[in-house]
């Protein structure tokens, strides 16, 4: 055990210092003349700049910084973005010996640092369809404000169980308002993209949709009204694909499966999680398109 302590340590120091090894600017005067300085007291080296006089760090001023065991923040990284599926938070605690709270902590700080980046560019056929997340409201404290301050804080909404089951009669007649839309777009050429939509109108869903279709592309979708609406304003080609057998393909290569996969997939990574609060859906989106890309982009995690 000492020597896997120690060769998780090791790797972590190491991956931060390849970080840091560049010369770069000084955090407080901007200056990059600098020498070396010791090192802190989790073993990273430290650096003091010759303008200012302050000492630095690979970690200094970054999301990372004040982190007391970097290794295993290293280890709860790769445990989300590594080829395996993610533990959950007790079970990754349990493993390293940490609180649940503070692994939970650290899951948010990396929602935090991975962001979408450049605009994913589609081409050719476009896929577009949309899947839906049951509203959570874990950790809210609606409920406290509402009972600490009853008159002018009204009580939050209390869905009773058809709302959120496929068996009920809500949802027989369509889905209901705490069903949140998450629109999944794909080409054949292995762009895609999730994002999440405030609501289901239909204005939404073309301004959504919209930026993300080039002149020259074929639009493929269900029937929802939007997805019409962008076609033609735009002056692109559409196809409606149905979900019934016999209709789920149109001239022979235009379809909407490769979404529906997507779908899928989006199914079994959040199962697991058994419905995230709404307010980090974003962070779970935008964790499984990073998973599967396959790699970690650079910006992912910044420590220096």
């Amino acid at each position: 055990m000492m020597v896997m302590n120690l060769r998780r340590k090791t790797e972590a120091i190491s991956e931060i210092e390849a970080r840091s090894s560049q010369v770069k600017p000084c955090p407080s005067c901007g200056i990059e003349h600098r020498q070396k300085w010791g090192r802190t007291r989790t073993g990273i080296q430290r650096y003091r700049c010759r303008g200012c006089g302050k000492t630095f760090s690979g970690r200094t001023a970054s999301v990372i910084g004040r982190i007391h065991r970097p290794d295993l923040f290293m280890a709860v990284l790769r445990d989300m973005l590594g080829t395996a599926a993610p533990q959950s938070v007790r079970k990754l605690a349990e493993r390293l010996g940490l609180n649940k709270y503070t692994v939970w902590r650290w899951r948010m700080l990396v929602f935090s640092i991975i962001d979408r980046g450049e605009t994913t560019a589609f081409s050719g056929i476009i896929e577009a369809d949309e899947t839906h997340q049951r509203e959570s409201r874990k950790g809210s404290r609606e409920w406290v404000r509402h009972f600490a301050d009853p008159q002018n804080v009204p009580p939050p909404p209390r869905p009773r169980w058809e709302d959120f089951t496929t068996k009920g009669l809500k949802m027989m007649r369509g889905l209901s308002k705490w069903q949140l839309p998450i629109l999944t777009v794909a080409d054949r050429g292995g762009a895609r993209m999730f994002q999440r939509l405030p609501n289901r109108q239909s204005a939404t869903l073309e301004c959504a949709i919209k930026p993300l279709l080039p002149p020259d592309a074929v639009l493929c979708s269900d029937g929802a009204r939007g997805y019409a609406i962008t076609a033609a304003n735009s002056g692109i080609e559409h196809f409606v694909v149905g979900n019934k057998p016999g209709t789920r393909v149109t001239a022979g290569c235009y379809h909407i499966q490769n979404v529906n996969s997507l779908h899928a997939r989006y199914d079994t990574f959040i199962k697991p999680f058994c419905g995230p609060a709404t307010k980090n859906l974003n962070g779970y989106i935008r964790w499984l398109e990073v998973r599967l890309t396959g790699m970690v982009p650079a910006h992912v995690i910044r420590v220096s």
